[in-house]
């Protein structure tokens, strides 16, 4: 039973060897391209969502924080196609990996860190330690501080693991129950199955929120130390 639950979450092998950089790459695929004068509806909305959402984005930020836009719009188009991909039949989700969420989520932490002690040093020292501090909580404060900082790519790395997981493990536990109620019971069987496609399309939109959450947050943390 266990084996059959988290079947969808191991990374597929072809003779051997792990196809999953095959599957990441295979999203960007289906991405339109213009390849003419004038776009086609598709690219033109493809192209309006993307300005609407880096407007959002960095509509806070300093001119040095702009200069980031392009990558993480790149990293919010690739989190959102992942997630998106998960949900056809038979399909792999990469975001479900803490693995490869974990590397995304260090280097783009390090990157924020590295630019705020580059360009605030002293800001980025004082987050450290909250003003109007009592001396004797002054070492305290700094180790909680800095473990605080040190676990943020963490939590980003689990949050978006952890709900996209929690989701895919939901839709399959409703599929298996209708599948068995319609041995047994039609009607409570087409209650679970209408609950199965509300539940479908709601981790449509959690596929599209998780990626909006983390790269909203990566973009707070740039926001922070820029």
């Amino acid at each position: 039973m266990n084996e059959n639950l988290f079947a969808s979450f191991t990374v597929p092998v072809m003779l051997g060897i792990p196809i999953v950089t095959l599957i990441i790459v295979f999203p960007t695929i289906l991405f339109p391209t213009p390849n003419r004068l004038i776009n086609n509806r598709t690219i033109s909305l493809q192209q309006w969502l993307t300005k609407l959402t880096s407007k959002q984005l960095m509509i806070t930020h300093s001119p040095k924080g702009q200069t980031w836009s392009l990558m993480l719009i790149s990293l919010l188009l690739f989190i959102a196609s992942t997630n998106l991909l998960g949900m056809l039949p038979h399909s792999f989700t990469p975001t479900t990996q803490l693995s490869m969420n974990i590397g995304m989520a260090i280097p783009l932490w390090a990157g924020t860190v590295i630019v705020g002690f580059r360009n605030k040093t002293k800001m980025s020292l004082a987050h450290l330690l909250p003003q109007g501090t009592p001396t004797f909580l002054i070492p305290m404060l700094v180790i909680i501080e800095t473990i605080s900082l040190f676990i943020q790519p963490v939590a980003l790395a689990v949050r978006l693991t952890a709900n996209i997981t929690a989701g895919h493990l939901l839709m399959h536990l409703i599929g298996k129950t209708t599948l068995v109620l319609m041995s047994i019971n039609m009607s409570v069987a087409f209650i679970t199955f209408t609950i199965l496609i509300l539940l479908t399309i709601l981790e449509f939109a959690v596929a599209l929120i998780q990626a909006y959450v983390f790269t909203l947050l990566v973009s707070l943390y740039l926001h922070d130390n820029t």
